[in-house]
């Protein structure tokens, strides 16, 4: 008999909640084989069988938590027989399609020829989850706990800056194509925003320190752990890029892409959710203008980029002033009043404009 048990999964965690058990008791189980699913507050990964044989007990249901170092169940020789006392095995659930409510399967025959609807029938589909109650998962506890402890454990306020980002859109127009067959990714605007940050996190290196009140003191890294918040089935999860200071924006444009897709699909490693200085959100990506996004603690400043949009703004010429189509976007920085000052944050976003609107970059 082999009684496996939660390893240690990483730094600062001491708890898992077991989400799916992939075999039943009494199945039999192959060494390195997925066992059972789980999710903490950086991450949801999948548990391997330590040896082979049968799963002869599960000492932790679907939904439990479980401390690191406890018994998640038994392996037994292949043919033992499972225990009578050992937890059953849920009913299966067969598998179905996922269907939006406009598709679904009707609980009745219906004629084959449906009546058209009326003109004031509303269009789109509507949300499987309209009309349930659903268990709160861990990550979105965590994250619920997480924002209400940053925002009760600092003084949070927001400076917002409007940026002309037409020489970076017409930077991308002209590089669109070959960034693309070089590098085999889009050329957006976020790693510019990215670029042009930490730029000026270096200039104004108070936006990435971070302030330790019992200590009275405040610690200013030699490095620019970049965090990028990705919005995920699970929740916002911020996973984080090491030493993005010295990236260039193709680097960044791959480093964002993968742990981007890491993170979505739930390959992203424990230690990369952790450590960052300073985060960027693009809140923009789904259309918002801005928002004031709150800090990522025990970082001291959270900068959220809107949506860059095209409008009539009124610009200088050799002839005075004129009214031209210009590429817009709001930056809002969120941070730490206790140790940046509103004149810090605004330094800290007139370099970023500064970058943004000089369009300077190295694409390589």
């Amino acid at each position: 008999m082999h009684t496996f048990t939660l390893l240690p999964l990483g730094d600062g965690i001491t708890e898992a909640t077991v989400n799916l058990w992939l075999k039943d008791v009494g199945d039999e189980v192959r060494a390195d084989e997925p066992l059972v699913e789980i999710s903490t507050d950086k991450v949801d990964t999948e548990l391997v069988a330590p040896v082979s044989g049968t799963l002869a007990e599960r000492h932790a249901a679907e939904g439990d938590t479980v401390a690191v170092g406890a018994a998640l169940g038994v392996i037994a020789p292949a043919g033992t027989p499972a225990r009578a006392d050992s937890a059953p095995a849920e009913p299966a659930i067969p598998d179905v399609p996922v269907l939006s409510a406009s598709a679904a399967a009707p609980s009745e025959p219906v004629p084959a020829t449906s009546p058209a609807p009326s003109l004031d029938t509303p269009s789109g589909t509507i949300d499987p989850r309209r009309g349930t109650t659903e268990r709160l998962s861990r990550v979105r506890r965590t994250i619920a706990n997480r924002m209400m402890e940053s925002l009760h454990g600092s003084a949070q306020l927001t400076t917002v800056v409007e940026v002309d980002v037409t020489a970076v859109a017409e930077l991308r127009r002209a590089h669109q194509q070959a960034f693309r067959e070089r590098e085999g990714l889009g050329l957006s605007f976020l790693p510019f925003f990215a670029r042009a940050a930490l730029d000026a996190l270096r200039e104004h290196p108070v936006v990435n320190a971070t302030l330790d009140m019992d200590a009275g003191a405040v610690t200013y890294p030699p490095h620019e752990h970049l965090g990028v918040a990705v919005d995920t089935e699970r929740g916002l999860i911020v996973p984080v890029i090491r030493d993005a200071g010295d990236f260039s924006i193709a680097a960044l444009t791959r480093g964002i892409a993968d742990v981007a897709a890491r993170t979505r699909d739930g390959s992203i490693g424990v230690d990369e959710l952790g450590g960052g200085t300073f985060t960027l959100t693009n809140t923009g990506s789904r259309g918002a203008l801005f928002d004031t996004p709150i800090l990522n603690a025990p970082q001291s400043a959270i900068l959220g980029t809107g949506a860059v949009v095209e409008r009539p703004v009124v610009v200088r010429t050799d002839h005075g002033k004129a009214i031209a189509i210009r590429s817009m976007v709001y930056l809002a920085l969120s941070y730490d009043h206790r140790i940046v000052d509103g004149a810090d944050a605004a330094r800290f976003l007139q370099t970023m404009r500064s970058r943004l609107e000089e369009a300077d970059f190295d694409l390589g």
